[in-house]
């Protein structure tokens, strides 16, 4: 734009506005507001904008009367729109009334996006990137934004000397602007060593299990690594600065890192001064009353003589809050001053200001427009009327954001008239809880998997027609591959009769032919369940199930033993459980253990035509040792038998073992009775253990050791049958498109029927 044509509009815009503050300086003074009679739209530049939209977000109307506030929220309005630079309205006196003029200056329209200096990757693929499309309103926080994609997606593929530059060009007379992105793509640098420098008191192995930068491998296909990003390596140092710190080197200074370039190779270099280890001196508590100082001290992680850590510090600053927390002390002030005084040896006083005791008056909920009050006040661990415990406050928080329901959640004390009482205030943002999902699979087990899924977890029955808000959980599933068909329908209750037991039901049908190679089954039915929790790690669950069971499609050559099974039955039962759980995560396990307890029976008095009973013990302990590698130890026994006249255990209901979840060096379900022709058919009872070692290769790799062993009895309660074993080893990986295992398991004690050669067993699963 010419400086004569900017000056020009300038003018125009200023002379508008002092026309407006003249007329509304005039319609001020009238005793009574005049009616609207016309409004006209202009505008400054090309009009991008229709005149039917301005006036939509406008309350000023002809037939109204004319009013400088409701004008005033008008201008609010349109600039709201994000689609105008600049907006004016005044009104001009006529005869009869007062014709309102609005004058703006639309932001202009994007008419194309340009791309240009791609070469080394796929055009396609970087316009992926980029949001800005032909017909949008410009928007240069936008383009930017764009910008730093097509930058971030470069360096993800190991271009870390990629610039891209955006140019803009307006066509003011026509409204549009046209957007290019010029890229230049620089070299692709791998990494092929990370050094360090200074380093005697840290070895290098710790080193380099600190940092995230790692150089190309094998799996750097699927592990990402070996790629030059400026971001991790700022994350890197300071992850060495805080190692360092925490084993007393509080002095460690950690330069920039230093990439050396090799051609299309680069070294990682962090450079380093460890200066000197650090010791505790005195400890000391001021203002320490309701807890004494020697309290604080025998819970402290800080303790004199020890290798003085500013992490540990933080820590006992944290504990000293939860101390006091627990009693109600929300206005509690703790910090720590460290000096030093010796060579070598800091002290640290650790001051304390106490506040008064609290006790909770209300708790107030904003932010939640969809999820119900109640939802939100039951996982609250404090209520009106106890004491202000600040742990308890954190552990409610957690537990509103275990929910999934709210992209945030702030707990914070709120003064009130009355000493010693403070009000609990809830602020939560919301965020979508339904979730429509495709997803792909692929196993030694089920083949090739496709599925469905719809689901709300914010999920409300009686809440028509939105149908959210109740906090209950909703799930459409449906799932078609090569060796099953599954259709799911569920729904549960958490907090059925407002009382924290949950209550679910769910209709089912499921046809499988990967449960034997000469027949398929098919399942369809309801199943009621009941959960409730007893304390943190242990849970109960009851439930009833109706389903009835056809086997079908049998090959004609089978045998008399899986023959007479063909046909369908009504299994009518009812089943119960309890469950311990303390593990860490239930993603990666590295302490902790989990019991598992069901029994079921059915038929007799339930009706239907399966008279059996059964039940089921697992148990799994978890040990984590140095350098991050996990000893699993899990075991497992069961049993079935008939009951009320029952003539036989269906083939359905008989026990298995073999495949990628027990026995992973035979075919799944191979392991047990078979019948005259080889085949499967199952037995009464289980007997089965495990021991798995795992270790990490490289960041989200693991390796595995494994040892198997189990029987299957033909009889009830028998477990004298044939032992089968076997040894092997796996890897674990950890991807976007989510958890993969991988075993080869080779066989070491074997029954007549099985072969001794080894087999590969795998789980893939990812969605898209």
């Amino acid at each position: 734009m010419s400086k004569s044509r900017a000056r020009s509009k300038a003018r125009k815009v200023l002379a508008l506005s002092l026309a407006a503050a003249v007329q509304w300086t005039v319609l001020a003074q009238e005793p009574e507001a005049p009616m609207v009679q016309d409004v006209e739209v202009q505008f400054v530049g090309g009009a991008s904008l229709a005149r039917e939209k301005v006036l939509a977000n406008m309350q000023t109307r002809v037939g109204k009367k004319y009013d400088e506030r409701v004008v005033e929220d008008d201008i609010r309005n349109l600039y709201a729109t994000g689609n105008v630079n600049n907006v004016r309205i005044y009104g001009e006196r006529r005869p009869d009334g007062v014709k309102v003029i609005v004058v703006l200056q639309a932001k202009a329209k994007v008419g194309e996006v340009l791309l240009s200096g791609v070469q080394k990757l796929k055009e396609g693929r970087i316009r992926k990137e980029i949001g800005t499309k032909p017909g949008d309103v410009l928007n240069e926080a936008s383009i930017e934004a764009d910008r730093q994609k097509v930058l971030d997606y470069y360096a993800g593929k190991g271009f870390t000397e990629v610039e891209v530059r955006t140019r803009i060009q307006s066509d003011e007379a026509a409204g549009t602007a046209s957007v290019s992105f010029e890229v230049q793509e620089g070299d692709k640098v791998e990494i092929r060593a990370v050094r360090f420098e200074g380093n005697s008191a840290v070895s290098t192995g710790d080193l380099r299990k600190a940092v995230k930068t790692k150089p190309k491998n094998m799996l750097s296909f699927l592990t990402k690594s070996g790629r030059v990003n400026a971001d991790q390596l700022e994350q890197d140092a300071i992850a060495i600065r805080e190692l360092y710190q925490d084993r007393g080197y509080v002095d460690v200074e950690v330069a920039p890192a230093r990439v050396e370039r090799s051609g299309s190779e680069a070294e990682v270099v962090f450079e380093l001064r460890e200066g000197r280890q650090y010791r505790v001196g005195k400890v000391t508590y001021a203002g320490a009353r309701v807890i004494t100082a020697d309290e604080l001290a025998a819970k402290a992680k800080v303790q004199e003589g020890a290798i003085y850590s500013p992490q540990k510090v933080r820590a006992d600053i944290k504990g000293i809050q939860d101390l006091y927390g627990i009693k109600g002390y929300v206005d509690l002030q703790a910090i720590a001053d460290t000096t030093l005084s010796g060579e070598g040896v800091i002290d640290v006083a650790f001051q304390v200001e106490e506040g008064a005791q609290n006790y909770v008056q209300h708790v107030n909920i904003t932010g939640n427009v969809r999820t119900k009050d109640k939802v939100i006040r039951r996982e609250m661990a404090v209520q009106p009327g106890d004491i202000y415990n600040t742990v308890r406050v954190d552990a409610s928080k957690q537990r509103l954001q275990n929910l999934n329901y709210f992209s945030k959640v702030d707990i914070f004390p709120g003064d009130t008239l009355v000493p010693g009482r403070k009000d609990v205030n809830v602020t939560v943002e919301e965020k979508r809880t339904g979730n429509l999902m495709f997803g792909a699979g692929f196993s030694s087990i089920d083949s090739l998997l496709g599925f469905a899924e719809i689901s709300q977890s914010n999920f409300d029955l009686f809440n028509w027609p939105n149908f959210t808000g109740g906090g209950q959980r909703f799930r459409i599933r449906t799932q078609y591959g090569t060796r099953r068909k599954d259709f799911v329908i569920s729904l549960t209750e958490p907090y059925f009769m407002d009382y924290r037991v949950s209550l679910g039901g769910e209709l089912f049908y499921r046809e499988a032919s990967f449960v034997s190679t000469v027949y398929n089954e098919r399942r369809y039915g309801f199943d009621l369940n009941s959960r409730k929790a007893l304390n943190d790690f242990l849970s109960a669950r009851v439930g009833y199930r109706i389903e009835n069971i056809g086997i079908f499609d049998l090959d004609p050559g089978v045998s008399k033993q899986i023959r007479e099974e063909e046909g369908d039955r009504v299994k009518s039962q009812i089943y119960s459980g309890l469950t311990y759980d303390t593990r860490d995560s239930v993603f990666l396990t590295r302490k902790g253990e989990r019991v598992d307890f069901q029994a079921f029976v059915a038929g007799g008095p339930l009706a239907g035509k399966t008279d059996i009973y059964g039940f089921s013990l697992e148990g799994a302990k978890y040990f984590n040792f140095k350098w991050d590698t996990i000893l699993t130890i899990n075991a497992e026994i069961g049993n079935v038998t008939t009951w009320a006249g029952g003539d036989r255990v269906p083939i359905f209901d008989r026990l298995y073992l073999g495949g990628a979840n027990n026995l992973r060096g035979f075919r799944f379900r191979d392991v047990g009775p078979k019948d005259d022709d080889g085949q499967p058919i199952g037995g009464l009872s289980l007997a089965r253990a495990t021991i798995e070692y795992t270790f990490p290769v490289i960041d989200k790799v693991r390796g595995a050791l494994f040892y198997d062993v189990g029987m299957v009895g033909k009889g009830s309660y028998s477990y004298n049958g044939d032992l089968n074993s076997d040894i092997g080893i796996g890897v674990r990986l950890e991807l976007p498109i989510g958890p993969v295992r991988i075993d080869y398991g080779i066989p070491v004690q074997t029954d007549p029927f099985n072969n001794s050669g080894g087999r590969f067993q795998f789980n893939i699963g990812y969605q898209f």
